[in-house]
């Protein structure tokens, strides 16, 4: 690998799936959505575990 060369990162961001806790709604959002404007439940990341 060449050195002195600086490594190009994709700067775009990543956007999750969030689901209602509530009303099972959907959303995808690049940071937590906060209530729903549906219920006013909470979200939660569907990457993470309800555990």
């Amino acid at each position: 690998m060449p050195t002195g060369h600086d490594i190009e990162h994709d700067t775009a961001k990543i956007s999750s799936e969030y689901e209602c806790l509530q009303c099972g709604r959907l959303v995808e959002a690049e940071t937590h959505p906060g209530e729903c404007s549906n219920c006013g439940g909470n979200f939660q990341n569907r990457a993470k575990s309800l555990e």
